[in-house]
């Protein structure tokens, strides 16, 4: 029960790593007490995707008149072929991940694992029945739904993203209360299948810190699709069939048969014996350094419990990050070109400043734009819908921001998170060839302007 190296979650943080770490050498122990590939895996990205896919080819279906294909115009879906077709897909994702670890030598224990303090410079974990001991500790327990303290909420048969993943019925009218990410894939993925959609959002936009541009664009074609958007708004009460709003001071009533809560996530730190090693938290997550180490010297944090950025992709760099500090290698993490993408119809893809951030900051730059009709590709494929690519630059004329919205920019956006992190020039990335026809072509081009 002694290891080299003890990984206290299986999400993509936890589970890339713990394969990295036992070829590396390393006798490592993963620990996952829920389901191996995390939220991710299980409740997030993959599933998320795999049924906003479904929805997309019905949507193209619908419109196929627009290309010559006959018949399709009155298409129609089987909601319960599409959840079955999602839950063969994490099957089949999870247990490839389950076989990396067996094929790599990690040992791995399903059940929750407790720190119970430092010995002989070994950290003492336990899990079930059984005590482990390990050098090193990486944390990587990720995050959980919050739900907001809404009057009536408690009392309220509602969804969080786990319920609506797993919908036996469509309900006729569905309230999203929160216009993020997760709320806006939903909102995508329920007009599609006919619901009658609402999003409610705080903010004076949806989408939070990305481009507001483009969200605005993308809350415009949403709005041609029948969604209902309330910014600027406050949920303050609701019961089993309304929601009671605020705004400006005025409160009027929504109604909705279905309710899904989607305000965010906050880090599980709760319950794993932090304070046996007095490990410090900074705001909602564990504080830690560049190496992703925390205030214990071995032991480290990566993805949503660090409270930062809640996202699969970072939280993978960041357990690189981590794991070649524990082996001695020269690495730090970075988030200059750290990307995000909605996956909804059309996608929006976003990596770097955005004018907003520079603005606020007072931070001279300049800003290319062109649409993505500009795109050959684009035009040929894209019959229903706009996009915009929007490239930012800082006074030295480097690569600072690229945001996209129009299919496929979560395909083609990592050209951009290149040119950020190598802290490419405008004459630079100019002389670099793309292929023709592509939409990515749109990246080269805006730089012309």
């Amino acid at each position: 029960m002694n290891f080299d190296i003890a990984i206290i979650g299986g999400g993509p943080a936890g589970y890339n790593v713990a394969e990295k770490a036992a070829l590396s050498g390393l006798k490592t122990v993963l620990f996952e007490k829920k389901a191996i590939g995390g939220v991710c895996l299980n409740e997030g990205c993959i599933p998320t995707k795999t049924m906003l896919y479904s929805a997309k080819l019905l949507d193209n279906a619908r419109a196929a008149a627009k290309y010559g294909i006959l018949g399709t115009e009155n298409a129609v879906f089987d909601l319960g072929k599409i959840i079955t077709r999602k839950n063969k897909t994490v099957r089949k994702l999870t247990a490839g991940v389950r076989m990396k670890m067996k094929e790599s030598g990690v040992t791995v224990v399903e059940h929750e694992a407790i720190i119970q303090g430092e010995k002989n410079e070994q950290i003492i974990i336990s899990a079930g029945s059984e005590t482990y001991s390990a050098t090193y500790v990486l944390i990587a327990t990720g995050s959980e739904t919050f739900i907001p303290p809404i009057k009536g909420l408690s009392e309220v048969d509602f969804w969080t993203s786990s319920e609506a993943l797993d919908v036996k019925e469509l309900p006729h009218t569905l309230a999203i209360i929160g216009g993020g990410v997760i709320g806006m894939e939903f909102a995508s993925f329920f007009n599609s299948m006919g619901v009658k959609v609402t999003v409610i959002e705080m903010l004076p936009e949806i989408l939070g810190a990305m481009d507001k541009e483009l969200s605005a664009m993308l809350r415009s074609e949403y709005a041609k699709k029948g969604v209902d958007f309330h910014l600027n708004t406050k949920v303050v009460e609701v019961d089993s069939h309304s929601l009671t709003v605020e705004k400006n001071g005025t409160t009027s009533v929504i109604k909705a048969e279905k309710i899904l809560v989607s305000t965010g996530r906050v880090a599980n730190t709760k319950n794993l014996g932090l304070e046996t090693l007095s490990i410090e938290l900074l705001r909602n997550g564990i504080k830690v350094n560049e190496y992703m180490q925390t205030s214990h010297p071995r032991v480290y944090a990566c993805g949503d419990v660090t409270g930062s950025y809640m996202l699969a992709h970072t939280a993978s760099r960041e357990s690189e990050v981590a794991l070649n500090h524990i082996l001695g290698m020269d690495d730090k993490m970075s988030y200059a070109a750290n990307p995000n993408v909605v996956y909804t119809n059309p996608e929006i893809s976003c990596v770097g400043k955005t004018e907003e951030e520079l603005t606020e900051n007072n931070i001279p730059f300049k800003v290319f734009k062109l649409p993505l009709a500009y795109s050959g590709r684009f035009i040929a494929e894209n019959e229903t819908g706009n996009g915009l690519c929007k490239i930012i630059t800082n006074e030295n004329e480097q690569i600072i921001g690229c945001h996209i919205l129009g299919n496929p920019s979560s395909e083609i956006i990592s050209t951009a998170c290149v040119a950020i992190e190598e802290n490419y020039t405008l004459q630079k990335f100019q002389k670099i060839i793309f292929p023709h026809p592509t939409v990515a072509e749109i990246i080269h081009e805006s730089l012309y302007l």
